[in-house]
């Protein structure tokens, strides 16, 4: 059973690397199968449903971990500098990959309509990540409205970031966005306590 298990996990982590790097429709069955070093007939037997199966699983298990890192680094650094963390990985993992590598979600939304399951996964990560952002802000002192729609404009800022720098080849779009998003959260922050 632990077999099966690690089989299909490799499979579903190999998926989210690949799709990240290459796109969903560009990514094909066999091309995850080389790179989980999984038997050829392992993908139909873990993700019956095909592709579309295995790229809305990749896609909510991506969504799942960055979820997590988003909710412990708020408990932990709080909401400026876990967005810097956000912001710092993401650009570690540009420069890593040449400008190949984005946001571990935005596949699925970008280049999933023929997996509508991959889609509804990405719009649900990115509603979970703004919902745990929008209540640390509220947590701190900042009205719940305010809390949500920064929290979307953060969400949002990033991911365009990634887009804009990935293909201008440069990080200067994520700079940009990390020190008027840090600013902006940091004011709200201060203002909210009263400082």
């Amino acid at each position: 059973m632990s077999n099966r298990s690690s089989a299909r996990e490799d499979m579903l982590r190999s998926a989210a690397h690949l799709f990240r790097r290459r796109g969903v429709e560009a990514t094909s069955l066999a091309d995850v199968i080389d790179h989980a070093g999984a038997p050829r007939g392992s993908i139909y037997h873990h993700f019956p449903g095909g592709k579309p199966q295995l790229v809305e699983e990749a896609t909510r298990t991506a969504g799942a971990v960055m979820g997590a890192m988003i909710s412990a680094g708020l408990a932990t650094a709080g909401p400026a500098l876990t967005v810097r963390a956000i912001i710092e990985g993401f650009r570690s993992e540009l420069l890593a990959t040449d400008f190949v590598a984005g946001c571990p979600v935005a596949p699925a939304a970008l280049d999933g309509l023929n997996a509508p399951g991959a889609v509804t996964a990405a719009g649900e990560s990115f509603s979970s990540w703004e919902d745990t952002i929008a209540a640390s802000l509220w947590q701190r002192g900042v009205a719940r409205d305010r809390s949500r729609t920064l929290a979307t404009f953060a969400i949002a800022a990033i991911e365009g970031a990634l887009i804009v720098a990935k293909a201008q080849r440069s990080t200067s779009a994520l700079d940009r966005t990390e020190e008027e998003l840090l600013g902006l959260l940091e004011t709200v922050l201060e203002a909210s306590t009263g400082r």
